[in-house]
């Protein structure tokens, strides 16, 4: 059987900028390349603002990632992107580019991982130049919806649900509300053109079938993970009073509440100890970088800042520590650390919001407290620490996680089904 040609589009390298989307797209890649039924490329958007060095020319926007001939990275600086209308406003010369190197791959499916610094446009440009070739996105935030990042938290803190002109405007007053009604028109409009949308999470596959994709244009399927050795040592009797955070380090991501929290419990619970691994805090916006050591300083030795960390190490990195803390302010959709704290035996404390408690059942493999309150994270941590058989109870609640294998075949089934729909003879049959 001739394998299926897959074109993944991404909008960073997790060899440049590590990130959950984009660690979950390089696997999954990696697993194709791997397997007999698939015959996958990888595309990755590279520019000056996460690299410095770049070996393109500097008329030719593709240059490859390493020695796999089937990766790319795909040139483009940050300041030529609307990130309003999600578009690149060098036109011509990307989407020159951009279309040959369609033709040339002549993929059987093309599956977006992302759009941001290539463009939302580029869904439509992809169907005119490849028009029997079928479209699939996997949503992994909301930024279709939301100019905010895709957060969908509102800049005075407050969670939100909707985006409307008159609240968009209230988050960003420079940008008039008619923008942001052309927005979510320009937005649809290019949505349009995919064939099947993949949610991760039903909380986010909610959100954007309130926005407005149609239902029957989205499903359900959650990330898929490849199999990760557990080190030996990890789960011997001990008491249970180290904490692990893994992730960004950005303020979207609830540090601000953690190390509160920390620094509540410094001096009254000196025993408990956190484990911070957070990668790219040097890409992260200047309050941030100014906010954070200050919040560091006052967490005092009751915190280890363990930097940023490879895939190669979340086994090492997970044995150090008994629970594995999310304390994300936004919805979240599927966080990748839920999934390695489960593969590892490690309950999860998280925020009680979004796609966060929908992967962690509070009081079975994990625990919730109240979303921004470091006050109720420190009563919760106290309380996973000091109550007996808590932690032997909640690992034996992990569900399994999702694997590869069976996240492959779902998509094995749903690209063939896809490219019979879109094959010529069905059309003319239709």
């Amino acid at each position: 059987m001739t394998p299926t040609k897959v074109l993944f589009f991404l909008h960073n390298h997790p060899s440049i900028r590590p990130g959950g989307s984009e660690s979950y797209a390089l696997e999954l890649y990696e697993s194709m390349r791997s397997s007999p039924d698939f015959d996958p490329t990888l595309v990755a958007r590279l520019g000056p603002d996460v690299a410095t060095d770049r070996k393109a020319h500097t008329d030719a926007p593709f240059s490859t990632v390493n020695s796999d001939p089937n990766q790319y990275f795909f040139f483009t600086e940050e300041a030529h992107f609307d990130f309003v209308f999600m578009t690149l406003r060098e036109k011509a010369r990307y989407t020159s580019h951009f279309a040959n190197f369609l033709r040339a791959q002549n993929p059987d499916v093309v599956h977006f991982q992302h759009t941001y610094f290539y463009g939302i446009d580029f869904l439509t440009l992809t169907r005119s130049v490849l028009p029997d070739v079928p479209i699939v996105y996997t949503l992994h935030e909301f930024l279709p919806i939301c100019n905010r990042d895709g957060q969908m938290l509102r800049t005075n803190g407050e969670l939100c649900l909707e985006a409307s002109p008159r609240r968009c405007n209230e988050c960003f007053p420079d940008v008039p509300p008619q923008h942001f009604f052309l927005r979510e028109r320009f937005a649809k409009a290019h949505l349009e053109k995919v064939d099947v949308f993949l949610a991760p999470s039903r909380f986010l596959m909610e959100r954007y079938v309130d926005w407005g994709i149609p239902r029957e244009k989205i499903r359900f399927e959650d990330y898929g993970r490849g199999p990760q050795p557990r080190l030996p040592g990890g789960d011997a009797p001990r008491p249970r009073n180290r904490l692990g955070y893994f992730g960004q380090a950005n303020p979207f991501k609830g540090h601000q509440v953690l190390l509160r929290a920390m620094a509540m419990l410094r001096h009254e619970r000196p025993d408990i100890h956190l484990w911070l691994n957070a990668a790219n805090f040097s890409l992260q916006k200047p309050y941030w970088k100014e906010e954070f050591p200050q919040l560091l300083e006052a967490a005092g030795d009751s915190v280890t800042f363990a930097g940023a960390y490879d895939h190669a190490s979340v086994p090492r990195r997970m044995a150090q520590v008994d629970w594995v803390i999310v304390p994300s302010l936004w919805w979240e959709n599927s966080p990748l650390v839920i999934q390695e704290a489960f593969m590892h035996g490690r309950p999860v404390i998280c925020s009680n919001i979004g796609g966060m408690a929908e992967k962690v059942t509070h009081g079975v493999n994990g625990l919730h407290f109240a979303v921004a309150d470091p006050v109720s994270l420190a009563q919760v941590i106290r309380d996973a620490v000091d109550t007996p058989g808590l932690w032997d109870q909640l690992r034996a609640g992990m569900p399994p996680v999702y694997t590869m294998e069976q996240h492959m075949a779902s998509l094995r089934q749903l690209y063939a089904e896809l490219i019979g729909l879109r094959s010529p003879q069905a059309a003319l049959a239709s």
